[in-house]
């Protein structure tokens, strides 16, 4: 089993654990090019950057021995050392055991996950326990046998090494060339990207392998001994084994070219060594050897004896035989294969019928002993089915386990499972719903919706059919195909016989999606009675989503007083009954309560609601939730001319998002992003990030579709496409309901009127006064909503006064890039009068409050204006002008300078800052990036150099 290896030897020679162990002591052979460039990457990290090694290579060509060198040099280079070693039966595990050695190794034991997803808990926890030893020593992890690691541990090796590349941590993985295993595939390739160093272990050359003869028997081999060398293909643990057997009769009469045939992968010599010891031993000890090769490398005797129908102690004589014979060792509590070779031989020569039956058998016998649900399932995949009512309730428990940590591995196994059962079976139904909602967690979608149209033409009895077709919704849902969504939910309300519990699941999700589809109407008779009963309900999730839904049907009725309302308190009930914590966006309360809060006079309070729901969501694990807080915070930001902090959220919710494998991404935070770039003035890369955000938003996803469409209309109008950008605005908001505007916040409302009169569409300019009137008439007292009205009248209507209206409301809105809108609007109409003089004010408040946002491209474009006016204004400041790029630093991401140098972590700087760690994470990106460096050591130097200290002094 996959678990901690520690060395207490500081020459490393005890870092190898259980197994695998026949090389231990002997010198390592033939790798001094391989050992140069791990030196390499064990002086990159001592330098104060992260480094990657995979380690590949055949079994038996001496990976295992590698890695006990490579921990050598570590612990003598003062490394902490936290190893792992994998094993054939935690392939199907639930947990990280690297998180288990961190722990049983000194770590701190981070507080429980939340039911649910846990991937982002997993990462961020064993993130903390690696950053924090990385502070007071460089790190290295080493994973053997990493082919068969656990799927999280897998998980956490695809994401880590480039989350912390700016750490002192070395990431060493040693795993088989020949796995076939997908999610070791896309570890390879997720770690190729980041640039991992790549030593394939080849063949040994034949002076190699004599050396190594030599090291073993203490003399010079006999020329005999030398001519079978070359049939071990280069091996060097099936040299060592040639060489032990080479005293046997069998062995001494081998000829060379017999050594070289090879049975799967395994030579022929070997097999026959391995079966002529093997023949020789007692029966009790063949017994032992050979239940021992089925119940894994590492295996308990109790298990084993109960398998044999024997006691324990009628076993010892046997154990010896097997030890003295150098087949197993038991240096642990467990015996051991000395060699997964071995192991391999001692299996494979058991008649096929044999195996599975044994198979069959040890899965028996370890549920009967309540061994962890991983191991049971290994060996019913092993034995090949048939598989009984037992069977299935463990393989269904390990799916389970294993689903709110690796759910893409989950998945896979469900599917394997069902393939175990009859076609008409419906546990066979329920394994392939669940791997599809699985799947639909993960980058796999396409494979999810799939399963979903192999799986509806089976026949299925109406409840397993809507399951199915419920878990098809959410998926669309979650992917923004909205459309499909519907149709999936209406032909599942179509069957009869529905319990109510899944018919009101139904019903609800139905109704969120016309509110995603814009349509209150509809949503408002879907969730006719629904609201009602939900009030009654016992479940406290079920009646705050009522209140949510309640309050998104209000508020895009432009009802904001009731819909304000219903959100505080849904987020008060929430904060008090711990099971609401885990609904889903956007039925998320404070997440809900904080959209609600951007369209109203308390725009200060939107950021406060943001930061403690953002930080209750990371600390209780709700890590799926986290990419849309951080998008909601980035629009918020944007809201309050912050554009460099709006990027850092819209960034931090892509690279979450990533890490989490959602598929496709918010292209809300993509929009934020492309917004943020055309006011700064890169154009190129905001139609870079307008080309991610219509690629993710779908064919049918109207509920980003306004957020899309402004930014395709702000990139047409700073390219001078006037009719363009109109047409872009028209299909989002040519409509009188507030509904659309409602899905923006209000600074872009101007906007849309501004775009659309340029394109001469002074329709759509109507049809937005049009949506404020209602709001108006709605929300008497909204101050905000009273300056946007004006300032759209204004310029529909060219009227100077409705625009002072509009300066002096938003004055006081906390929203400076609207104000900086209305000045430079009203500007340019004073500019045409006879008296310009009168213009020029307004023109320089609009230039000091885009150069306090950081829009360089709308002070440039005032500061022409002006000098047309005769003003002579400073030139805009490039980043370049600033040697090593310290002037191009943020204010926020200045503030984390002296916290570094400080020497805390990123977690550490999230809680002095009250900010998410992963905002801390891309603003430490950012400032690599500008300042050209690569890791918090030459960041720490630098400060230094600059006379920047630590926080505290």
């Amino acid at each position: 089993m996959l678990g901690p290896m520690h060395s207490t030897d500081p020459t490393g020679d005890g870092a190898e654990g259980h197994g695998n162990q026949v090389m231990t002591g002997l010198r390592l052979r033939g790798r001094d090019r391989e050992v140069t460039a791990a030196r390499e990457a064990l002086d990159v990290v001592r330098g104060g950057r992260g480094a990657c090694v995979v380690v590949e290579g055949t079994a038996g060509v001496g990976k295992t021995r590698f890695l006990a060198e490579l921990d050598r040099m570590a612990r003598r280079s003062g490394f902490d050392v936290v190893s792992v070693r994998a094993d054939e039966l935690d392939q199907y595990a639930a947990g990280a055991a690297l998180q288990s050695a961190l722990q049983s190794s000194g770590g701190s034991h981070p507080a429980v996950a939340a039911a649910g997803d846990q991937r982002l808990w997993l990462l961020d926890s064993i993130t903390d326990a690696l950053e924090d030893r990385a502070q007071r020593a460089p790190v290295a992890v080493f994973v053997d046998d990493a082919q068969w690691a656990d799927p999280a541990t897998l998980f956490v090796l695809r994401t880590l090494p480039g989350r912390l590349a700016a750490s002192r941590i070395l990431w060493v993985l040693a795993v088989r060339s020949d796995t076939e295993r997908p999610i070791v595939s896309r570890v390879r390739e997720d770690l190729e990207r980041l640039g991992a160093r790549w030593l394939t272990l080849g063949p040994l050359p034949q002076q190699d392998l004599q050396h190594i003869a030599a090291d073993v028997l203490g003399a010079t081999p006999p020329p005999g001994l030398a001519r079978l060398l070359r049939g071990v293909a280069g091996n060097p643990f099936l040299a060592i084994e040639l060489v032990r057997a080479f005293g046997d009769t069998d062995a001494g009469r081998m000829e060379a070219g017999e050594a070289s045939l090879l049975h799967d992968g395994i030579p022929v010599s070997f097999r026959r060594s391995v079966a002529a010891r093997v023949e020789r031993l007692p029966e009790d000890a063949v017994r032992l050897l050979q239940i021992g090769s089925v119940l894994g490398r590492e295996f308990d005797l109790g298990t084993a004896a109960r398998m044999l129908g024997r006691q324990v102690g009628s076993l010892l004589s046997g154990v010896e035989a097997a030890l003295n014979a150098g087949l197993l060792s038991a240096d642990g509590p467990r015996l051991a294969f000395r060699h997964d070779l071995a192991r391999q031989a001692v299996h494979d020569d058991l008649p096929l019928a044999v195996r599975t039956a044994l198979h069959r058998e040890a899965a028996e016998s370890l549920r009967g002993t309540g061994a962890r649900p991983a191991e049971v399932a290994w060996h019913v995949v092993m034995s090949g089915g048939p598989v009984d009512d037992d069977a299935v309730t463990t393989m269904t428990t390990a799916v389970r386990d294993m689903s709110s940590s690796a759910p893409d591995a989950a998945a896979d196994l469900a599917q394997r499972v069902a393939g175990l059962l009859p076609p008409h079976d419906g546990r066979r139904i329920a394994l392939l719903t669940d791997a599809a909602e699985y799947l639909g967690h993960t980058r796999r979608v396409h494979e999810a919706l799939d399963l979903v149209d192999a799986t509806l033409p089976e026949g299925l009895e109406p409840l397993q059919e809507a399951r199915l077709r419920l878990v098809a919704a959410e998926i669309h849902q979650a992917s923004g195909d909205d459309a499909a969504a519907m149709t999936h939910l209406q032909k599942a309300l179509d069957l009869p016989g529905l319990p109510s519990e899944l018919r009101v699941r139904l019903l609800k999700t139905k109704a969120t999606g016309h509110v995603y589809l814009g349509d209150v109407t509809a949503a408002e008779q879907t969730g006719t009675g629904l609201v009602e009963a939900s009030y009654h309900s016992d479940d406290p999730a079920v009646v705050v989503s009522a209140m949510v839904f309640q309050s998104q049907a209000d508020f895009y009725r432009g009802h904001l007083d009731s819909a304000l309302e219903l959100a505080e308190e849904a987020t008060r009930c929430a904060g008090t009954q711990p099971a609401a914590l885990y609904l889903h966006p956007p039925r998320i309360p404070a997440l809900w309560l904080a959209t609600v809060l951007t369209v109203t006079d308390r725009l200060a309070d939107t950021e406060r609601t943001l930061r403690e729901g953002q930080r209750e969501a990371e600390a209780l694990g709700l890590g799926w939730s986290l990419p849309q807080w951080h998008a909601a915070r980035a629009c918020a930001l944007l809201e309050q001319g912050a554009l460099d902090d709006a990027a850092v959220e819209a960034e931090a919710s892509l690279m979450v998002a990533d890490e989490l494998e959602v598929t496709p991404v918010n292209p809300q935070a993509r929009s934020v992003l492309a917004l943020v770039e055309i006011r700064r003035g890169d154009l190129a890369k905001a139609r870079d990030h307008l080309r991610a955000a219509e690629t993710g938003s779908g064919t049918n996803a109207q509920r980003y579709g306004p957020w899309v469409s402004l930014s395709r209309a702000c990139l047409a109008d700073a390219e001078g496409e006037d009719g363009e950008a109109a047409a872009a605005l028209e299909a989002s908001f040519a409509r009188h309901e507030p509904t659309r505007l409602l899905a923006l916040a209000p600074s872009h409302w101007a906007t849309i009127v501004r775009i659309a009169l340029r394109g001469e569409d002074r329709s759509l300019g109507q049809v937005v006064s049009g949506a404020l009137r209602n709001l108006i008439a709605q929300n008497e007292t909204r101050q905000i909503i009273g300056a946007v009205r004006a300032h759209v009248d204004g310029l529909l209507d060219r009227d100077p006064r409705a625009l002072e209206t509009a300066v002096t409301g938003y004055r006081s809105t906390g929203r400076p890039l609207a104000l900086a809108a209305a000045c430079e609007d009203l500007g340019e109409l004073m500019a045409a009068s006879a008296d310009t003089t009168q213009a020029i004010p307004y023109f320089e408040e609009a230039g000091r409050l885009a150069s306090a946002s950081g829009a360089g491209r709308d002070q440039e474009r005032i500061r022409r204006r002006l000098r047309r006016l005769g003003v002579r204004t400073a030139p805009v400041r490039s980043s370049s002008d600033s040697p090593q790029g310290w002037g191009d630093l943020t204010e926020s991401e200045q503030k984390l300078i002296p916290l570094v140098v400080e020497g805390l972590t990123n977690r550490a700087i999230a809680d002095r800052l009250y900010v998410s760690v992963h905002t801390v994470n891309t603003h430490m990106k950012h400032i690599f990036a500008k300042l050209g460096i690569n890791s918090r050591v030459e960041l720490t130097r630098l400060a230094i150099e600059r006379g920047i200290g630590a926080a505290n002094d």
